[in-house]
């Protein structure tokens, strides 16, 4: 006994020692910044725990910023105090890139043949990587099933047209019970789809012509404007109010609702209706939607480069791409994530694979380093097309 309580101290002995030999002050801290809601950053958290314990000399500050990320993450940079790791979108990632902001990854080992190539692309600047996507962010069509039997509708599927769409939202109006065909967005990631499937766009895909008057899309244009005004098939902005879109399908006042895969955990837990997605219609050029992603970049005047790669490394791993979208909230950029069990197999939608398929046809959106300011121009010229007299 005596032996035992004697090997006991010297066990306990030791591990202070190991514990004394290295101490909190000699770990590497890194900052990481991201956005997200508390879903997000309660899953976020453990991750970024378990990569503390498997790498013990380096600390991770995390700074969620969940409003106005990018004119905090502005100034950060303006007063040289940017974080370590940034998590980044492909709208902003041109601006921070060509500015010489971020650290070019393109060499890093961090891209492999296991990661899509499209939200690759999206996240790269004239041929070199600046950021380790996350996700893909496409868009589909939510549509309630319950409705579409209702009105004796059959569901849509690859094979619809955009003329087969349109008469679908013609016969699920009903006007009398406030119910509306399709969801109506004024942002442009919502209207691009109607624009690139029919092979224009709102950018060229050298960045250097803005496209929104050519031909093919002011046809795009003319028929998502004839779903709010000339087929009345979409909810004007009196009759949605202050309710979103999303409100409106969860109310089943909308029987299809254009949108991205954020909204799967949100849906599973508040529809009391059987719903499923499907791929946007076929236009002249086929059916197109724009491909946006997200994911991790290094500022350039990082001190700890090395250390913020083993990060990213650990972020982007399948393991960690598994946990993410295990809750129905992201798209993996890792093929091997997205086609495992916690994807596809997660419960609704039960096409969830449509995600996935759909990224083959999807198109990284064009995004200049002035992209903003075009998208502000669209804003405006579009303005009176969706809202005109009488709307």
């Amino acid at each position: 006994m005596k032996n035992f309580i004697k090997l006991l101290c010297v066990t306990f002995a030791s591990m202070l020692f190991l514990c004394a030999c290295t101490p909190k002050d000699t770990q590497t801290v890194v900052q990481f910044s991201s956005w997200g809601s508390k879903s997000e950053i309660d899953i976020l958290k453990p991750i970024l725990n378990d990569f503390e314990l498997e790498n013990p000399d380096i600390k991770v500050e995390f700074m969620h910023i969940p409003q106005n990320y990018f004119q905090k993450i502005h100034l950060l940079f303006a007063s040289n105090t940017a974080p370590d790791v940034i998590f980044m979108n492909n709208l902003y990632l041109p601006l921070y890139a060509n500015a010489g902001l971020l650290e070019d990854l393109s060499e890093s080992g961090l891209v492999d043949e296991n990661f899509y190539k499209q939200p690759v692309s999206a996240l790269s600047f004239n041929g070199k990587i600046y950021g380790i996507a996350r996700d893909v962010s496409n868009l589909v069509i939510y549509y309630n099933k319950d409705l579409f039997d209702k009105y004796n509708q059959p569901y849509p599927d690859k094979n619809t047209t955009l003329k087969d769409f349109l008469a679908l939202s013609q016969n699920l109006t009903d006007r009398n019970n406030g119910i509306f065909g399709i969801s109506f967005e004024e942002e442009p990631m919502f209207y691009l789809p109607y624009l690139m499937s029919e092979g224009g766009g709102i950018l060229s895909d050298d960045l250097k012509t803005e496209i929104l008057d050519t031909p093919e899309s002011q046809r795009g244009i003319r028929f998502y404007a004839d779903l709010r005004g000339k087929y009345h098939t979409a909810p004007r902005k009196n009759e949605s109010a202050s309710a979103t879109m999303a409100q409106m399908f969860l109310q089943e006042k909308l029987a299809m609702h254009i949108c991205g895969r954020w909204l799967v955990p949100k849906y599973r837990e508040s529809a009391n209706f059987n719903w499923d997605i499907a791929p946007f219609p076929k236009g002249s050029a086929g059916s197109i939607v724009p491909l946006d992603a997200s994911g991790w970049t290094i500022s350039a005047g990082s001190k700890h480069k090395e250390e913020s790669m083993r990060l990213i490394k650990y972020l982007s791993s399948k393991e960690s791409l598994e946990k993410m979208s295990a809750s129905g909230l992201i798209v993996p950029a890792r093929i091997d994530a997205a086609n495992s069990k916690y994807f596809l197999d997660g419960g609704k939608p039960e096409n969830a694979k449509v995600f996935l398929d759909i990224i083959e046809t999807s198109k990284p959106t064009p995004v200049s380093i002035n992209y903003n300011e075009v998208l502000d121009r669209t804003k405006q010229k579009l303005e009176k097309e969706f809202n005109g007299a009488g709307l």
